[in-house]
């Protein structure tokens, strides 16, 4: 008898904890999918998009290492980084290539970690890890920070 007991409770412990990770879930789909309307946004160059995608107080830093080697860190206004965009030529081809994903969300935080490639062009200039902060403000991710890797070395690797 004992033994039926302690099978039954494995079963429904292991079903109360496979229910729970649902919504989580569909929290992980919800902020890819604000992740990309993002990239969306940045490519049809669409400040007003880009700006609904982010909390009023967001913080955009890059993190690389200039010629010498040594560590760079800026950070960049964010309504400076929307004009910077709208202002790209349109002789001016880019794009930015997610090349990864991994998503952790708790309540109503979430931190994404997105491989890229960047592209100019036509031609590959950089890639790198973009680290998304988002917060779920009632139903809704927004982005809170934004920081950045850049660099060559590393990138285009052949498998």
């Amino acid at each position: 008898m004992k033994r039926y007991f302690t099978v039954a409770l494995f079963f429904f412990f292991a079903f109360a904890m496979g229910q729970e990770a649902q919504p989580f879930e569909k929290d992980k789909m919800a902020v890819k999918k604000t992740i990309e309307t993002f990239f969306e946004a940045f490519h049809a160059q669409d400040s007003v998009t880009l700006r609904n995608l982010v909390a009023d107080d967001i913080v955009l830093q890059t993190t690389a290492r200039n010629q010498e080697g040594k560590t760079i860190f800026r950070t960049q206004d964010f309504g400076a980084f929307l004009r910077s965009i709208v202002s790209i030529p349109d002789s001016v081809a880019f794009e930015e290539k997610l090349t990864s994903w991994s998503i952790q969300v708790d309540r109503t935080m979430a931190n994404a970690w997105v491989g890229y490639e960047f592209w100019l062009n036509g031609n590959f200039s950089h890639c790198g890890i973009n680290s998304f902060q988002l917060i779920n403000f009632d139903g809704e991710w927004k982005i809170i920070y934004l920081i950045d890797t850049r660099g060559r070395a590393g990138c285009l690797e052949e498998e």
